[in-house]
């Protein structure tokens, strides 16, 4: 991989390489585009130039922080405002609610952020009309000029108070892993922690990630390299709604947003609800309509039902970032292809498994995420534990061992694989600049121009991340002794090590190619090997080497947005912990109140078109499998041995395409995401299969063609497209889930016609 040096020479995932004169002017271009920041939105800049006179493609990462997002900053724009803690509070109040009822839901949805920014961004200019305070633009609203009327109403809502409030809500819309621990225990274990307990636990486990996070931030922030290309959209529709206004480029791009985000909130209607065969055509399976194998290969427009190979998918809820889909429009070409190639890869190994009857697969569903008997009938797992929720082995014996479908085992090998490669890519392509990274904070230097504009603001002192994770630490450990977590001291200490050992890797794999490996599998396994046979320990185990990596990522990703937007670091920190108290609360709030209304549609395995526990029964089933069964399923001589081996194997993946490198530079190994060609192994093993041919079409198209031969249109339009299409799509699901889909209790079905048959939508053989 190409050195991550600061100079603006790295590529930044494209083919393309700069020439000689290309790398000496990239590395002074940061210096002479920091005084010309005010005209990031001009149709062309010397920046952008080429030595033919054209722009030139979007390349290295100086490219991304100089090209694609401004530099401009006015540090007098207010962000603690009124209209900031009104709409933050309100938000997240609203985004935590939503969160949590979609997390019941039968069909896996998360409350937006480009739905929350959409939302915010008209709410504030709403609160900026009608509030009283000297910048009001309503000649009756001024008020005198003094502090508390310029807190109520400073003027125009600006990009600070935009971005913080953003922040804000998004950090409160997710629901917390603590609540799949408390939903498992009530509906399964009959367990039901104080309301003091319950909430201390989720605020302790969300936090303590923040201050890890925020301890390694020199390093996993600063830095130019650390693109994060799923902000890339984000931070460039933030630019549109507010820099630059008057400028006659920046009206089209806003005219150019609004016009493709009503476009796709009508057109999704269609896939949607009105004809969803919309959401997976298949040439095949309309041409062979009773092959079970042609359902198994092409099929996919319906959930577990294919693999949906060259399918047309118009479904940009499974197209786009919010589906199935990493983000045709903003990540990488690298990451893409190296997730279509081992999309390929996955879809050989389900079929030859599957027809080669490996763990006995054809016994169970092709695609499945259940446990099974051996005759294909769901496993009944609480049938093995003893009244206190520990493995009885005389009751195993007399049930026998559960069996898993063999896509699923070949997921948990992709996963465990995925593991193992990031730990060796980060070390072979990056683990030299890292250390470089850190030694120039250290000596003071400055190696990033957005690093370089927030030097006007006080920055978050060390002590506030130590003291936050000290004090979750402190919560952490007092709740797992309060409730019935059955986890020891030190085995909380082992799963934060755990996570501050894999951030660094994880967090440098998702900030430069856009992909975000997943370590709850070897939490798992490490937790099952180390404290064997109950699973309530494995799931707390679980909460805290897992949860704390994901909540110190999602962090460090807000505050490279609050660099990039050039929000003041310390009301980053405050508006991300207050979001995370706010949402903590109404999580374990409204999931007593949907338990106590539902409890037997949640624990029913169908569920109803309106409530469903599929998420709590899919994450007790593997705190089962792995807490209780641990040591007989997953030992060297176990059924599924080789998926705790496959980490080892893992390891290895990355070296042969860096010595290929070495030797032979031109062939292109550089570009190979191993990580992501591992975890594919698994990549179509649940759900609606039908956008994989269509995405990895429009990623070409955007990544490579639009990126390489119309680099112009690219840096002005592609980003703020991705999010209009986003953002429309999402405002849609939200509209559609409370208005027929069931959300306010009611389901209206569409009547049955041509684009909306009764079985499958694309056609295919019905299978489940």
């Amino acid at each position: 991989m190409e050195s991550l040096e600061t100079t603006g020479n790295r590529s930044f995932h494209s083919d393309d390489k700069l020439s000689p004169t290309d790398n000496k002017r990239a590395s002074t271009e940061v210096i002479t585009a920091i005084p010309f920041q005010g005209d990031v939105y001009d149709d062309l800049r010397i920046i952008d130039m080429g030595e033919d006179g054209k722009e030139r493609p979007i390349v290295t990462d100086m490219d991304v922080a100089t090209r694609l997002i401004s530099l401009e900053d006015d540090p007098t724009l207010p962000a603690s405002t009124f209209r900031m803690w009104v709409l933050g509070i309100g938000l997240s109040c609203f985004g935590a609610v939503l969160g949590q009822i979609f997390y019941f839901r039968p069909q896996t949805v998360f409350v937006s952020q480009l739905f929350l920014q959409i939302l915010g961004y008209i709410l504030g200019v709403v609160l900026e009309t009608i509030i009283p305070g000297p910048g009001n633009p309503v000649e009756s609203l001024k008020m005198k000029d003094s502090a508390f009327w310029r807190f109520m109403n400073p003027g125009p809502f600006n990009i600070k108070e935009h971005v913080a409030m953003t922040i804000f809500s998004t950090t409160a819309a997710e629901s917390a892993l603590a609540i799949s621990i408390f939903a498992a225990d009530d509906l399964y274990y009959n367990i039901q922690p104080n309301a003091g307990v319950g909430i201390f636990t989720l605020i302790g486990s969300q936090l303590i990630g923040y201050g890890l996070g925020g301890i390694m931030r020199s390093f996993l922030v600063y830095p130019t390299y650390v693109v994060f290309p799923n902000l890339l959209p984000t931070v460039q529709l933030f630019d549109a709604l507010h820099r630059g206004k008057k400028m006659f480029l920046q009206k089209k791009r806003v005219r150019f947003f609004w016009s493709i985000f009503v476009a796709i909130f009508v057109w999704e209607w269609f896939p949607e609800y009105i004809a969803p065969t919309l959401t997976g055509i298949s040439v095949f399976c309309l041409a062979n309509r009773n092959s079970a194998w042609f359902t198994r290969i092409f099929g996919g427009a319906a959930g577990n039902e294919g693999l949906g190979m060259f399918a047309l998918c118009l479904d940009w809820n499974y197209v786009g970032s919010g589906g199935g889909s990493m983000g045709a429009l903003f990540t990488p070409i690298s990451t893409q292809l190296s997730l279509y190639f081992g999309t390929m890869i996955c879809i050989i190994a389900f079929c030859a498994c599957y027809a080669r009857n490996t763990w006995s697969g054809q016994n169970f569903p092709f695609l499945s995420q259940a446990l099974f008997y051996e005759n294909g009938t769901l496993y009944d797992q609480l049938s093995i534990l003893n009244d206190d929720f520990r493995l009885d082995p005389e009751k195993l014996g007399v049930q026998g061992l559960p069996w898993f479908a063999s896509s699923q085992v070949l997921t948990k090998i992709g996963n465990n694989l995925a593991i193992g490669s990031t730990i060796m890519h980060v070390m072979l392509w990056y683990g030299k600049d890292i250390f470089g990274v850190i030694k120039k904070y250290k000596n003071g230097e400055t190696y990033d121009p957005h690093l370089e504009k927030m030097k006007v603001y006080p920055e978050v002192p060390m002590w506030w991340y130590i003291a936050i994770f000290l004090g979750s630490f402190a919560m952490a450990m007092a709740t797992v002794y309060t409730s019935d977590s059955r986890l020891p001291w030190w085995g909380l200490i082992v799963a934060i090590i755990i996570s501050a050992v894999f951030l660094p890797f994880v967090v440098t794999v998702y900030a430069i190619t856009g992909f975000s490996p997943d370590v709850t599998s070897l939490v798992q396994i490490l937790g099952a090997s180390m404290m064997p046979g109950s699973p309530q320990t494995n799931m707390y185990f679980t909460l805290y080497g897992s949860n704390t990596l994901s909540q110190a990522q999602g962090l460090i990703r807000d505050l490279k947005m609050g660099q990039y937007t050039k929000l003041p670091p310390r009301v980053t920190f405050v508006v991300q912990s207050a979001g995370t108290v706010v949402g903590g609360l109404l999580n374990y709030v409204i999931m007593k109140v949907i338990i106590a209304a539902h409890r037997e549609i949640l624990l029913d395995v169908q569920g109803n078109n309106i409530w469903s526990g599929q998420q709590v029964q899919s994450f007790n089933s593997d705190a089962v499998s792995w807490g209780a069964l641990g040591k007989e399923l997953y030992s060297p001589s176990g059924r599924y041995g080789i998926v705790p081996l496959s980490i080892l194997i893992g390891l290895a993946v990355p070296i042969p395409f860096w010595l290929i490198h070495r030797r032979y530079p031109k062939l292109g190994a550089n570009h190979v995401v191993t990580p992501i060609l591992c975890w594919t192994l698994g990549y179509l093993s649940v759900g609606i299969n039908t956008s994989v041919f269509t995405t990895f079409c429009l990623a070409v198209f955007s990544q490579y063609y639009l990126r390489r031969y119309r680099p112009g249109w690219f840096r002005k339009y592609n980003f703020l497209m991705s999010a209009a299409l986003d953002g429309g799509t999402q405002v849609m699901v939200f509209v559609f889930t409370f208005a027929v889909g069931g959300g306010s209790g009611t389901v209206i079905n569409m009547p049955n016609w041509a684009l909306n048959p009764t079985g499958n939508p694309d056609y295919c053989k019905r299978l489940t």
